[in-house]
């Protein structure tokens, strides 16, 4: 018997994968389609591993009950489409192409591609310890951007989907505008190419770091303690970046997974308490749209950001 993981990606490379591709003529991307089942696979553990974790906690202790949550039903979509398609798809096809293409041609200019490794001999050997310091670098490059995407009028209007879901569960973590998913992706996948992060670690990492973002936006009344709470983020740190009253540039707590950088920066909150999310400056449609209603909504907003800058610059 084989690894159920290997014999399903194996089954779904064959019978889905290869004729769908030789379809649409991307026969080319056939040596790649196996690795891109195994992760979708793992994508959908994970959700799995979420919902087995997350569900009972918000059933034990949430901080709010609402008598109609269709709002988390598109939150469930993004999730799907997220965990099981789109992060695969980036995660491992398009890094892999793209490390392979970057590192012939520093090879061809007489240069060494980057690793950690290669920076600082020592890890050498050291596959857990390196797996945790890339961890912590990629922690580190997402607070910046999720601080930046705070503090530009064009980028908010993107990210503000993100916000303003008045239901915040732990389905909320992928609820993105495409845009900004695009943003983030491409801004991943280069600090993991300038670090020399493997092909095959890179989606495990994604899938650490996510679950943990998960467990982060999850409706429960939980902290992890004093001391606890300033090594992992907790849902009652991360809420308090979703209050209403810390929409936009007025937010805190940025951090997605470690809140070392909030507390070295002085962007962290601790005695905010479980304050109730959204973003009531936006469109409605943007907390109880439907997928395409809530994409379409973070488009004219964004729109409309470059709309008043040329009017400002005009005027």
């Amino acid at each position: 018997m084989g690894d159920p993981f290997d014999l399903a990606a194996g089954w779904m490379q064959e019978n889905l994968l290869i004729p769908m591709l030789y379809q649409f003529g991307l026969m080319n991307w056939e040596d790649v389609s196996y690795n891109w089942a195994v992760f979708a696979l793992y994508g959908a553990a994970q959700v799995a591993i979420t919902f087995a974790v997350c569900l009972p906690l918000e059933h034990w202790r949430p901080v709010e009950r609402w008598p109609d949550s269709k709002a988390v039903v598109v939150d469930v979509l993004y999730t799907l489409l997220s965990r099981v398609g789109i992060l695969p798809l980036v995660t491992y096809v398009l890094f892999y192409r793209a490390q392979v293409s970057v590192s012939g041609w520093m090879t061809d200019q007489g240069w060494v591609p980057p690793t950690l490794e290669g920076l600082f001999p020592v890890l050498l050997g050291q596959q857990v310890l390196t797996f945790v310091l890339y961890a912590i670098i990629l922690d580190f490059s997402d607070y910046v951007r999720h601080f930046l995407s705070h503090q530009f009028r064009w980028w908010w209007a993107l990210h503000s989907l993100h916000h303003a879901q008045r239901q915040m569960t732990f389905w909320s973590d992928d609820r993105n505008h495409v845009l900004d998913d695009l943003i983030a992706f491409v801004w991943f996948g280069v600090i993991a190419l300038l670090i020399g992060v493997p092909p095959l670690q890179f989606p495990l990492l994604v899938l650490m770091l996510r679950f943990l973002e998960s467990l982060s936006h999850a409706n429960v009344r939980l902290s992890f303690g004093w001391l606890g709470d300033r090594l992992l983020i907790s849902p009652r740190f991360h809420r308090a970046h979703h209050g209403v009253l810390g929409a936009g540039d007025r937010s805190c707590n940025y951090g997605s997974v470690l809140p070392w950088w909030d507390m070295l920066f002085g962007t962290a909150d601790f005695s905010r308490d479980y304050v109730p999310t959204g973003d009531p400056s936006g469109e409605e449609a943007l907390a109880t749209g439907t997928w395409t209603q809530q994409q379409m909504a973070g488009l004219r907003r964004f729109a409309r950001t470059f709309r008043r800058a040329h009017v400002r610059h005009g005027a």
